[in-house]
């Protein structure tokens, strides 16, 4: 086990912590990265009476944040390889932390906007070597378990992001969203000190201009549909923050292909499972939160909840993850991954498309909570099992790389799927009133409900078995990672599909 572990970690020859530790230490801030991607949800209809923020003031609130960790996720990354993942990981909890106390802090929307944006910065380093440092830390026989909790742990943060939002708005101001994420940062980087060991990766020089080519591309086309309902789909504005968002894409995609040190190795996605598993964990990503993002506010705006009570009417939807995605994770190894992905992205969609159907101010709450039930059994199998597809098959010097890309793609479809179901809302006459809100929510849940459905399609390209052995030819071929020659044991078998 000590030789396996020391593939995982590179350098590190410190005596592995206990299975429960690791998971605290890793889970934790991971948690408290996850739970700011929705805990401001509750908040928007009050930071919309308090600020008199405007719809598009509102998608930047959360947008800012998801666009910052998008475009900086993998440069965390190669940072963790380069100067260690957990000093990096360490730092991305200070970051988060203290950007947290300046939104808490923040008097007007510029100033909260800017506040999300350098959370994300530090969800950044957060997210993707959370799970980096998790996998190369327990033993892999035991790794689907330890990733499925870690899964369920995401799933808690989806859980009482709305609930904790709710609460501490209603029973002290929003500031306490924020505030909440203070001493959870404090506990965080003492135990990653303690519990964790300080891995590296190929310690390759920074991509730079991957860096910048992918956050302006990236920033240029969500502005672009953030902006087009209300400057015109046609505007100079829109059109040109479009194309030259989508030309700076291309233009990082064919930069990737010929650098030295890519910031995204595109050889990755030579790898079947890789690559079907992110583009079905961006479109869950997509369709997910781009519809929670609409329904949340319509218990508020709507059927007249308060944040507290939209809270707790959501719950069956949010708290189920909780208990599924560990249950999946643990049977990911038995029934494989793909299965379960494809059954949650079906019954995901097919919970949307009902409650889609739903979204009038006249029908009681009680109908509901069995697809609100259905769409968190649906989310619970998708979160463990895409993260074990998406390592499957990679060896332990591409863990970090691949876990960013997945981080980022799926943050990228956060940020564009709260951009589109808001253009929709909004271009379907949808308002912050009780009677225009429900136009504009119908059809933005629905174009969430049938990204979801493509996903799910997609998501049967996932390679069929249980268990595979790393390719030794491949494993040869691959630099042996730092601290390990090539006279030692290759690493034990992954993991698949």
């Amino acid at each position: 086990m000590s030789t396996t572990l020391e593939a995982a970690v590179g350098r590190s020859t410190r005596r592995p912590s206990p299975l429960w530790l690791v998971l605290i230490a890793t889970a934790l801030p991971m948690f408290m990265a996850t739970l700011d991607n929705l805990v401001m949800t509750n908040a928007l209809p009050v930071l919309h009476a308090e600020f008199g923020a405007s719809v598009e003031e509102l998608q930047w609130f959360m947008n800012a944040y998801t666009l910052a960790f998008a475009s900086t996720i993998l440069m965390a990354v190669a940072l963790g390889d380069r100067f260690g993942r957990r000093t990096v990981f360490v730092i991305g909890i200070v970051v988060f932390t203290l950007s947290s106390v300046l939104a808490a802090l923040a008097t007007d929307p510029g100033q909260l906007i800017a506040a999300r944006a350098a959370q994300g910065f530090g969800a950044a380093a957060v997210m993707p070597l959370s799970l980096t440092l998790l996998a190369g830390s327990v033993p892999l026989a035991r790794r689907p378990l330890a990733i499925g909790i870690w899964g369920g742990v995401a799933g808690l943060g989806v859980a009482t992001g709305p609930l904790i939002g709710g609460a501490v708005i209603e029973g002290w101001a929003w500031q306490a969203i924020f505030w909440i994420n203070v001493p959870i940062g404090v506990i965080s980087v003492a135990l990653a000190l303690v519990a964790l060991p300080n891995s590296f990766g190929a310690r390759l020089r920074a991509d730079v201009i991957g860096l910048v080519l992918s956050g302006l591309g990236l920033l240029g086309v969500v502005y672009g549909i953030v902006r087009g309902n209300d400057a015109g789909w046609s505007s100079f504005e829109v059109l040109g923050s479009l194309i030259v968002g989508g030309v700076l894409l291309l233009a990082f995609i064919a930069w990737e292909a010929r650098s030295s040190a890519p910031l995204l190795p595109l050889r990755l996605f030579r790898d079947r499972s890789f690559t079907v598993a992110n583009l079905a964990g961006f479109g869950f990503s997509f369709g997910a939160f781009g519809s929670i993002f609409i329904l949340i506010q319509f218990l508020q705006v709507v059927q007249g909840s308060t944040p507290l009570e939209a809270a707790l009417q959501t719950s069956p939807w949010t708290l189920a993850p909780m208990v599924v995605a560990p249950l999946a994770g643990l049977f990911a190894a038995r029934v494989g991954t793909r299965a379960l992905i494809v059954a949650g992205l079906l019954l995901l969609s097919g919970a949307l498309f009902w409650l889609s159907q739903l979204l009038d101010a006249d029908i009681e709450y009680s109908a509901y909570v069995v697809p609100f039930i259905v769409a968190g059994i649906g989310m619970g199998l998708v979160f463990a099992p895409s993260s074990t597809a998406v390592l499957a098959t990679m060896v332990p010097d591409d863990h970090a790389k691949a876990s960013g890309t997945n981080s980022m793609l799926r943050e990228v479809g956060v940020a564009l799927g709260i951009a589109v179901s808001t253009a929709v809302f909004t271009g379907a006459g949808g308002a912050l009133t009780p009677i225009d809100y429900a136009v504009g929510a119908q059809p933005a849940v629905i174009v969430g409900a049938a990204v979801l459905l493509v996903s799910g399609l997609v998501a049967m390209l996932l390679p069929v078995g249980r268990a595979v052995a790393v390719n030794s030819a491949r494993s040869s071929t691959t630099a042996p990672p730092t601290g390990r020659t090539q006279s030692e044991p290759e690493p034990e078998p992954e993991l698949v599909h």
